[in-house]
C-alpha cells in the first residue's frame, strides 16, 4: 500500500535464489536439494521455485524438497527442519527464514549452505558456499537525499541485480572457479536483459504449463505464485 507519505519498496530475492541454485547444482554430489522456508506465502514459494530452476539449469538431476517452519525466525524449528533434510539424504541447504541455524546446523552435519539476506560465513566457515547478500544502502541513500532536496515522491520499485541491491557474494574458497564463473556469466544475462529467469516454457510439478514458451512471466503473475515448479516434490501448503 502507498499513500502521499509513504511508499513500497522490496528487493527481487528470488534473483538471488537462482544464482544459489546454479551454484547448487553444480556443487550436490546426490542430487537432492533442501529449502528451509518460513511462510507460504508467494514471496516465499517464489524464492523456493527460483532455486530449483536455477539448479535444474546447471544440473537437471537435481530434486528439491521443502520443510516449512511457519515462522520467519525460529531457530529450534529451523534447526529441526535443517535436520530433517539432512537425513533425506540433501546435501545443500538454502533457507527463506532469518536466523543462522541452517548455517550452524550444516557446519555441523558435513552438507554445504547458502546463507540468506546476509553473509553467514561467520556461523559455518565450512558449510557455506556463498550468500545471497541484500543491499539496502543505496536505496535509502538515494530515497533521504530525495527528502531533503524536497524531491521524494510516493511509489512502489522492486529492485534487483542491475540495481545493485542482491547479489550473491561471499563465496567459499573451496568453490571451484568454473561454478564462479558460470554465475557470473548467467548474472549478466539477468541484468541485460537477453536471458530473464521467468521465460516459459515452465511448468508446475504437476506438469501443467505455467508460463508458455517464449512468455516472460510480468510482476504481477510473480507476486502471485503460489506453486512448485518442476523438481520441486510435494504441494505448496493451503
Amino acid at each position: 500500500k502507498t499513500a502521499p507519505n509513504l511508499a513500497q519498496y522490496d528487493v527481487r530475492t528470488y534473483e538471488g535464489a537462482y544464482l544459489a541454485g546454479i551454484a547448487a547444482g553444480k556443487l550436490t554430489k546426490t542430487n537432492k536439494l533442501g529449502v528451509v522456508a518460513s511462510v507460504p506465502i508467494p514471496e516465499v514459494v517464489r524464492n523456493i521455485d527460483a532455486f530449483t530452476l536455477g539448479a535444474r539449469s546447471s544440473n537437471p538431476n537435481i530434486t528439491t524438497r521443502v520443510v516449512w517452519t511457519n515462522a520467519w525466525f525460529d531457530p529450534g524449528k529451523e534447526r529441526e527442519a535443517a535436520t530433517t533434510l539432512i537425513g533425506q539424504g540433501i546435501d545443500v541447504l538454502i533457507q527463506n527464514t532469518d536466523s543462522a541455524a541452517v548455517a550452524q546446523t550444516a557446519q555441523e552435519k558435513g552438507v554445504i549452505a547458502f546463507g540468506w539476506d546476509n553473509d553467514m560465513s561467520s556461523y559455518g566457515p565450512q558449510a557455506q558456499a556463498a550468500a545471497s547478500v541484500l543491499n539496502w544502502g543505496d536505496y535509502y541513500n538515494e530515497r533521504v537525499g530525495e527528502v531533503l532536496d524536497g524531491t521524494w515522491k510516493s511509489g512502489s520499485i522492486w529492485l534487483g541485480l542491475k540495481d545493485h541491491a542482491i547479489d550473491l557474494k561471499a563465496f567459499n574458497s573451496n568453490v571451484p572457479d568454473e561454478v564462479k564463473k558460470l554465475v557470473e556469466a548467467r548474472k549478466k544475462t539477468i541484468i541485460d536483459g537477453s536471458a530473464p529467469i521467468w521465460k516459459g516454457p515452465i511448468k508446475d510439478n504437476t506438469g501443467k504449463e505455467q508460463i508458455p514458451k517464449d512468455t516472460v512471466a510480468s510482476d504481477a503473475f510473480l507476486h502471485g505464485v503460489k506453486f512448485y515448479v518442476e523438481g520441486v516434490q510435494g504441494k505448496v501448503p493451503g
